[in-house]
Formats: structure tokens, sequence, C-alpha cells
């Protein structure tokens, strides 16, 4: 017995009239296969009746196909991570505007944004495999949706930091940062003690020293040497070098767009040749490395910052891009010494090996990641956060002199497939990453949020209180927005970013009867005891969590 969705395509489209001929005539037809239309849940339940002890498959189901989805039309992957946190951002500011001053929440905009963001997750569009055509009116949705968003956000933030002279900086992620708390507004900052990076030159090497990190820029941009000050440790091997761009050929076999064969890796030639190399210093305190550099019919300008005090360091890559079937990757060698990574995927995270040691492992030459990749050893691990990247490869690097093995890790920025887009990717990308030195999985988680859910400074009255606090290891806080009904509820979901048990306090700051959990519908599952506008919650590990915190009169209806 076996399950096969049919209509026209593999698009969803509706069933033609050869179809339902063909399984009129095969529902009892000699020699073949007999076939009755019927919906997925008497399938399942007439699979489950016949093979009750079914085994149960534990992990990811990775598809050993189909890699170069992860970063073909890189326009397609960077409409949908700003989409997504944009509409995060006009969610959260929206339901704070209303909660806090009575503005009234735009339903309907954000309703029409979500289905126009979650149409083009359609799996040719946002995995960069449709014709050209396609590509170009979704890159038109995008910017149409961007500015709707930025318009949306604007207007209630301009409502939120209300008239004044303060500097207000209002923070979406679900961590603080630069001292403004997670979810709410306030006068951002950093240690006015901490003095500047320090610059030096040294026998053709750029030295810069930000007190937590002191890192070395070779004469082709790329770094041989960050040294973690705090714990005296070099996160190069010999011989790697940080942030070097690397090109190969890419020719897959069959489907150009969709595939990443693993002959590819033969192929790399690391872009050395450098046009201009700079240094400049910044208001801040930071300073930041500029390189310039022409390859083939394409440019690049690196940036690399360094910032006081911080074991953090950014990059940012404009790539004027015009090669032809080349891929195109950025690469992070580290002396960690690692049988895993990990990567982050929605609601949580999931482990591959960085090693081949049997073809199942060897096949996951390529992986996806969402916002972040970490490496570590017991006691410090690296991360490495993204604003749009999602192609990955983390594998086992082989020491050049001895000693221990390390880890390799590299972002896939552009390819440059022929079919069914000629023309795929020509043009120019930024794109923006970030390496965290001494990181656990919640520095990871952290970083993410803040490289994709960046400060927005204002000016204006002063601080915003949030209306949602989280109190929890590892309880990261997805959406806030208010209920679908348009009853005026608040509704929060959140989920454990950690993979482990955790306790939470969830503290909301809005005149309310009383919350419940609901599910993903935002239909009530049960009430929650509570006191004073907070209640505890238990996760196990990876849940999820959808909290609707009731208006009096809302709560007052729902009990009759």
């Amino acid at each position: 017995m076996s399950i096969v969705p049919f209509g026209h395509g593999d698009g969803g489209g509706g069933p033609t009239v050869i179809m339902m001929e063909r399984a009129r005539r095969q529902a009892d037809l000699e020699g073949s296969p007999r076939i009755q239309h019927a919906t997925p849940e008497s399938f399942f339940r007439a699979a489950e009746a016949e093979y009750a002890d079914a085994p149960v498959w534990v992990g990811e189901l990775y598809l050993e196909g189909h890699r170069g989805t992860y970063t073909s039309q890189a326009a397609m992957k960077q409409g949908n991570r700003r989409s997504e946190h944009l509409l995060r951002e006009a969610e959260l500011w929206s339901a704070t505007a209303t909660a806090r001053l009575g503005v009234p929440y735009p339903y309907d905009e954000l309703d029409r944004l979500w289905k126009t963001v979650l149409l083009q997750q359609f799996h040719d569009i946002l995995p960069g495999s449709s014709i050209g055509w396609v590509h170009r009116q979704a890159a038109e949705n995008y910017a149409a949706v961007r500015t709707e968003l930025e318009a949306l956000i604007e207007h209630a933030l301009e409502a939120l930091a209300g008239h004044g002279t303060s500097v207000v900086a209002f923070n979406a992620a679900s961590v603080p940062a630069l001292g403004v708390p997670a979810l709410s507004a306030a006068t951002p900052g950093q240690d006015p003690d901490l003095p500047a990076v320090a610059v030096r030159q040294e026998e053709g090497l750029t030295i810069l020293d930000g007190g937590a990190l002191r890192i070395t820029i070779d004469q082709t941009g790329a770094m041989p040497s960050v040294i973690d000050v705090r714990r005296e440790r070099e996160l190069v091997p010999e011989g790697g070098r940080i942030g070097e761009l690397v090109l190969h050929q890419d020719l897959p076999n069959a489907f150009d767009a969709w595939d990443v064969d693993e002959h590819y890796l033969g192929t790399a030639q690391v872009l050395e040749e450098v046009d201009d190399l700079r240094v400049d210093r910044n208001e801040d305190g930071s300073a930041t490395v500029v390189v310039r550099r022409r390859f083939g019919r394409s440019s690049a300008i690196q940036r690399t910052t360094l910032r006081p005090g911080q074991r953090e360091i950014d990059f940012e890559i404009e790539v004027d891009w015009h090669e032809a079937e080349r891929f195109l990757k950025v690469a992070f060698p580290l002396d960690v010494r690692t049988d895993t990574s990990t990567s982050e995927i929605q609601f949580g995270h999931v482990q591959r090996p960085t090693h081949g040691n049997t073809t199942w492992d060897a096949a996951k030459f390529e992986i996806s990641a969402h916002r972040w990749v970490h490496v570590g050893e017991p006691g410090f691990g690296v991360a490495i956060a993204n604003d749009s990247t999602y192609g990955h490869d983390v594998r086992r690097r082989e020491p050049a002199g001895g000693g221990l093995p390390g880890t390799n890790v590299r972002l896939s920025l552009l390819r440059a497939p022929r079919y069914p887009d000629p023309e795929a990717d020509q043009g120019v990308h930024r794109f923006a990453y970030r390496l965290v030195s001494d990181a656990t999985i919640a520095d990871a988680v952290a970083a993410g949020h803040r490289l994709n859910l960046p400060l927005r400074e204002r000016i204006g009255a002063g601080p915003v209180d949030p209306i949602i606090r989280v109190d929890g290891a590892g309880v990261v806080v997805e959406s806030v927005k208010l209920a679908e009904d348009r009853s005026g509820d608040l509704v929060v979901r959140l989920y454990e970013a950690l993979g482990a048990r955790t306790s939470g306090t969830v503290s909301w700051d809005i005149d309310s009867a009383g919350a419940s959990v609901v599910d993903l519908l935002e239909r009530t599952l049960e009430h929650l005891p509570h006191e004073g506008g907070t209640a505890s919650l238990q996760f196990r590990p990876f849940q999820i969590i959808t909290l609707r915190i009731h208006r009096n009169d809302r709560l007052e209806e729902e009990n009759g």
C-alpha cells in the first residue's frame, strides 16, 4: 500500500480528465495495482492498522541531491530572509503601539504581505530553480513587500518614540543588544572606558587589536591569525586564512540550478590578488579593513570590522558577479576539533558529521543552515552567523604539519547556473556574516538574532518598555502579534532553542485577564495559572509554546 499525490505538474495543480480516467480504470484492472481516491488521513489510518510497529527514524531526513538550491538565485534567499524578519518587526512594533497607545493594528496589510512571502517559498522560487521571468517577478514582489513593511514599522516606531530629543534604539531581537533589552527601546551604549581598536603595520601585515580579539590581515586581505586574548587561544590553524574567497568550477552532471556535485571541490581557486587595501578608523572606536579585488569578469569589496572589547568580527562583502558556472565561497578554517557541526533550523538546531566515515556522512558535503552554524570542543566553540546565506560546507581539516585536526567552515555565497535561467545571479549582491569566538550554542542563537534584527535608532521621548518579558535559559520569543480573529488578544510564540528541558517565566505588561496555551491556529488548549501578569512554563527540548494573552472582556466572552 502506498500513497501517491497527483495533479498537473509538481506545483499542486489540479488533476486532468486523463488522470481521472486512468484512476477510474485502474480501480480494478488485471495486472495493475488497484487505485482508489482517498484522503491522506484515511491512508495513514489504514497504514497504521496494517503496520502497527513501524520503525521510527531519528534525526534528519537529508536529501542526497539538489544541494545547489541552498544557494542558487541569492536574491530569492535574501528577499525571503529580510521579509521574514521585517514581518516579525512589523508585528511586534504594531502590537506594541496598539497595546500602549491604541494605534490601529494593520491586520489586512500583514495578512496580505504574509501570503505573498509564503507564496514565494514555493519550491521553485525560493530554491532558485525557476525560469528567469519568475525570479524577476519575485524580486519585484520582495521589493514591494519590503517597502510596505518598512512603512508599517516606521508608522509604529514614530508613535512609540514620541516627541523628544533623546536617541532611542528599538531592539526587535529576543536578546539584548548594546544595552537595549529584548523587544523594547532604550538609549544604546557601550563602555566609554574601552580604548579604540589599535591598528599597526608589521612586516606587510595589518594588525588590529580590540582588547578581546587581536586579528592579523595579510596582503591577500584574509586573516592568518585571530587570537582570543582572554582565552589565550589562536583560532586559525597553521596554513589557514579566515575570510578568504574561494572560486570553484560548478558543472553538475544534471539539473544546473538544483545540484552541486562533489567533484567541484577539485577545482579550488583562492582569490589572492588585491587591487587596494586600506584601514578605516570609525567614530565608535572600531576599525575596518577594506579590500578591493577583481577576478574573472567580476569584482568584490570586502569589509572586515573589529570593535573594542568585542569577541566578534563583522564581515561585509559586495560582489559584482558576472561569472558563469562558478561557485563562490568564503572560508573559515578553525583550529577546533569536532566530529559534528550544529546548524540552526526553524525552532531549533540539528547536528551533522564533519567527517565522511560512511556514505551517508560523506553525502553531507553541502548542508543547509538558517542564521548560524557552530563548531566546538568541550569548553570552547566558534559561531558564524549570516544575514542571508543558507548553503554551507563544514568538514574536518587535516593538519598541515601534524597535531590535531581542525574544522573548515565555508559559506556558499553565489552560483551561476545556466539552466533554467541563463542570467542567474548576474549583478550586484551584498552579504554580511559574523564570527563569534568562545561561543556557546546560546551565543550562536543570540548572534543570529542581532545580525538579522539590527537596532533601529530614532529621536524620541525616551525608553519604551516591552509588552512581553521572558526569563528562561534558551527560551526564544519567535513572534509577538495580535490574534488573527481581531479580538485584540496578544499572541506570543516561544520555543526552546538549546535542546534542553528548561523552565521559563513570561510576563506581560498589558491590561489582561490572564493567558492560555493555544495551538498554531490560536485555539485555546488550556488556561494558565497566573499571578499579576506572570505565568510559569515548562519546556521540553525544542518545544514550541504559543500563548494567547486575553483581554479582560475577551476571556469573559469565552467563559460564557
